[in-house]
């Protein structure tokens, strides 16, 4: 692959978008199923390319949190279907009348939603990534060019192959879902810059690509989406729900941007409740970085790690199984804490406090912000969206889950019966 067929793709990429754009919802629904049918009877196919990337990983070193992301087994390609069939159910979001009013003078102006057009996505590690942007990005009316990590090379090469055979059959042509068919980093910086054919660039990884992407795109993009992710156990918590809900934030998938990263307990709560959760975390093989008076709480244990936090771990959205645990003196404290070391990604509150819960919503600046729920809800799917491009902590075009609507815009459509402007 070279410059000239980067370009060619991004070429046909923006001649696919203005055909799909046009076509019937029916149509891009049959698509997204086809796609969906195809991932089921293609399993087989999918785990042989996937193990050649795990076995690739796992020669370069990559840690066990990489790897998860990275797995594709029978039950997550089932998932990756079930994903895309949820897409077909949703309203189709091209050409909906947002509002429409009649002017003092009789014009009738409304606005209608259409596709942005050609959407560019970055993204690691998690193949599954190549199926949820294809769906939405069909049912919303856009092409996409998909540039996935080396580390998932066989596995979104198989996937891509996939996708394509199934639009065809529907009739959709096969340009609308491209893939960049090289692990060389020079494309990155070259697809960054195709302004003529990307109308939104899309990163989907860690603080790194992130940055590179704000720093080199000269197209619009999301740049945000890291989650260094708090839950604070408030003094009238209940401590059962706490150690359910912080249990789950943490352990359920602990690779993702939803999972937890920092607990903060309120001093009151934390003699009672810490030695709780450390027990459910030792079953799990939770690591907890600790500040000196959560320390001196769990005193030594042969059950659990426990090891002194590191100033760098308020700030780290770890991955894996590590989560930060500070005792804080009042919720004051706890959303001073989030204000200088979140990311705007996914906070909540643990509390019997209606007070308490109402302060933590109003005061709280993150993409979504929770009482008495896991930080693992911020999701497309867990919000009624479907299947997620990203999750954005931006504030300008798109924040939070990012689903259908958000890969559309508008356009001002104005009737008049000979009016002129006097």
């Amino acid at each position: 692959m070279d410059s000239a067929e980067l370009r060619k793709i991004g070429k046909s990429a923006k001649s696919a978008s203005r055909g799909l754009a046009t076509l019937s919802g029916t149509t891009r629904d049959k698509a997204i199923q086809n796609i969906a049918d195809r991932l089921v009877s293609s399993k087989s196919e999918i785990v042989v390319a996937n193990a050649r990337d795990i076995e690739a990983g796992r020669d370069k070193g990559l840690s066990e949190s990489v790897l998860d992301r990275l797995l594709l087994n029978d039950e997550r390609i089932e998932t990756m279907a079930r994903d895309a069939v949820s897409v077909v159910s949703l309203p189709d979001p091209v050409g909906e009348t947002i509002e429409m009013n009649t002017m003092p003078n009789g014009l009738e102006v409304s606005r209608r939603r259409v596709p942005l057009g050609v959407i560019g996505v970055i993204y690691e590690s998690r193949p599954n990534v190549t199926v949820d942007i294809s769906a939405l990005c069909l049912k919303s009316g856009n092409a996409v060019i998909l540039r996935g990590g080396s580390e998932a090379f066989y596995s979104n090469t198989v996937l891509a192959d996939i996708i394509r055979g199934a639009i065809v059959d529907a009739g959709i042509s096969k340009d609308a879902v491209q893939i960049i068919g090289s692990t060389d980093r020079k494309f990155v910086s070259e697809m960054l810059k195709m302004d003529e054919f990307i109308d939104l660039m899309i990163p989907r990884g860690g603080a790194d690509l992130v940055a590179r992407v704000a720093r080199e795109a000269s197209m619009p993009s999301i740049t945000g989406g890291v989650g260094v992710c708090h839950t604070y156990i408030d003094e009238s918590a209940s401590l059962d729900m706490a150690v359910d809900i912080v249990f789950n934030a943490k352990v359920q998938r602990p690779s993702v941007c939803n999972a937890l990263d920092t607990m903060l307990v309120h001093v009151s709560a934390a003699p009672d409740y810490l030695p709780k959760i450390a027990t459910e975390f030792a079953q799990a093989g939770v690591e907890m970085r600790c500040d000196t008076r959560s320390m001196s709480i769990l005193g030594h244990r042969e059950d659990v790690k426990i090891t002194p936090a590191a100033e760098e771990d308020w700030d780290t959205e770890h991955l894996s199984l590590t989560a930060g645990v500070k005792v804080v003196d009042s919720l004051d404290a706890a959303l001073d804490h989030i204000l200088d070391h979140g990311t705007g990604h996914s906070e909540a509150i643990v509390t019997e406090d209606n007070f308490s819960a109402t302060r933590f919503l109003n005061e709280v600046d993150s993409s979504a912000v929770m009482v008495n729920a896991s930080t693992r809800f911020n999701d497309g799917g867990q919000f009624g969206l479907g299947a997620e491009v990203a999750i954005s902590t931006n504030k300008m075009h798109a924040r939070g889950p990012m689903g259908l609507k958000e890969l559309t815009s508008y356009k001002w459509i104005v009737l008049g019966d000979g009016h002129i402007r006097e």
